[in-house]
């Protein structure tokens, strides 16, 4: 069983790592508050428990980082993560020995690391850092979450694993098609009033603060959508937006139970989305404006 660890939030994974840590060096594993790290999420200071062996564990202070990210098909080999280690860890690792605060250096992704691309990774990486370092990438990761099952049930990890699916497809073609069109604010200074949105977001445990602060953003582009849709010239795409919503509503109505806020069901439909195509990368607010658009015209979701 393998975990789409994108679907975490960069925060989440930090937790993952840090129970990791836990595991494998010690109950003493330090995690930071969110900000400004210095180039640490967490530290361990002392005898690790069994890392990199029991045998030959290291002994000193360790520095732990996370760097995480949300596409599927990620890899360690990605020009992306070769300028974040050469222009950012690396630096930040030889401040830090500057000032003798470190010894060692984990640095956790939910990358893909090959045989081939490890080889590759030491040449910009472990060379070029003054202290001995490793790189822990997906694959180890999901090897630990199968060792380590109570992680698993700590951070609710199985919720990953929930069987939410459609054909993607129809949507993906949607929002190449509007795309094309000049897309602008309507600069409506109110939210339409079509519709008891509070009652709505009341029923479908949609948060006020995720409404306020994520959906509602997105309401003043939702008029051409509609017009969008309506155009006879798009009864195409018309079609295949009906037979979406009505895929999407099936599912959320099945697993329903198993989300508790509404905005998790609108996080992992849009992650979905992206992880099967990703060549909507960079359309992908586009993604997040479907769904909401979908939310708040009540196609999906309760509305009495």
């Amino acid at each position: 069983m393998k975990y789409p660890l994108e679907n975490l939030t960069d925060s989440e994974f930090e937790d993952l790592v840090a129970l990791i840590c836990e595991r494998i060096l010690g109950m003493g594993t330090i995690v930071f508050s969110v900000g400004k790290d210095g180039g640490k999420d967490a530290k361990f200071v002392g005898k690790a428990n069994q890392f990199p062996s029991k045998t030959n564990p290291w002994d000193g202070k360790i520095i732990i980082q996370a760097k995480h990210t949300q596409r599927s098909n990620a890899s360690c080999s990605d020009s992306d993560f070769k300028s974040i280690i050469k222009n950012e860890i690396i630096p930040k690792i030889k401040k830090l020995k500057d000032n003798n605060e470190i010894d060692y250096y984990l640095l956790f992704t939910n990358r893909k690391l090959s045989g081939i691309q490890d080889a590759k990774r030491e040449d910009i990486f472990t060379a070029s850092v003054p202290v001995e370092n490793r790189l822990i990438a997906l694959e180890r990761v999901q090897l630990w979450l199968k060792e380590y099952s109570k992680i698993v049930k700590t951070l609710n990890l199985n919720k990953l694993l929930l069987p939410i699916d459609f054909k993607e497809d129809d949507l993906k073609e949607i929002i190449f098609a509007f795309s094309s069109f000049d897309i602008k604010e309507s600069g409506l200074s109110d939210i339409p009033t079509k519709r008891d949105i509070e009652r709505k977001n009341k029923l479908n445990k949609l948060s006020k603060d995720y409404f306020d602060n994520v959906l509602k953003n997105n309401i003043n582009y939702f008029d051409q959508i509609e017009n969008f849709l309506k155009d006879p010239i798009n009864e195409e795409f018309l079609n295949k937006y009906q037979n979406t919503i009505n895929d999407i509503n099936e599912e959320i109505t099945v697993h329903r139970d198993e989300y508790e806020k509404f905005e998790e069901i609108l996080n992992y439909l849009y992650k979905f989305v992206l992880g099967k195509s990703p060549e909507l990368d960079n359309k992908r607010r586009l993604i997040r404006l479907f769904l909401h658009y979908m939310y708040y015209n009540c196609d999906i979701g309760k509305s009495e």
